[in-house]
């Protein structure tokens, strides 16, 4: 497949902002688990967009950005929808991301 950089680039934005709505409405999935299957959260997706917006000199906050991804301020997406991790949790992150 060959695309010029401008659709591949909107192609790209679009895809992370699908990806985004579905973390949104996937609430019941908590970012402990997503860490310990997939090796990223909803965090790191925040974290991901500051550190870009940093890097082209963009002025965004740690909590824009993850406000931009969960969709509303993050301690009412944790106090609505953040449970407590199990034993199990908390040992399995340890073994796979403990700089996390």
């Amino acid at each position: 497949m060959t695309i010029d950089d401008k659709t591949r680039t909107e192609l790209e934005a679009a895809v992370f902002r699908r990806l985004v709505e579905h973390l949104r409405t996937r609430t019941d999935v908590q970012n402990i688990d997503l860490m310990n299957l997939a090796g990223f959260c909803r965090n790191c997706l925040s974290n991901w967009m500051k550190e870009e917006a940093d890097g082209k000199g963009v002025a965004i906050s740690k909590d824009e950005s993850r406000e931009a991804v969960y969709g509303m301020p993050y301690e009412t997406w944790k106090s609505k929808f953040q449970g407590s991790a199990s034993p199990e949790q908390l040992e399995a992150m340890k073994k796979t991301h403990s700089g996390h």
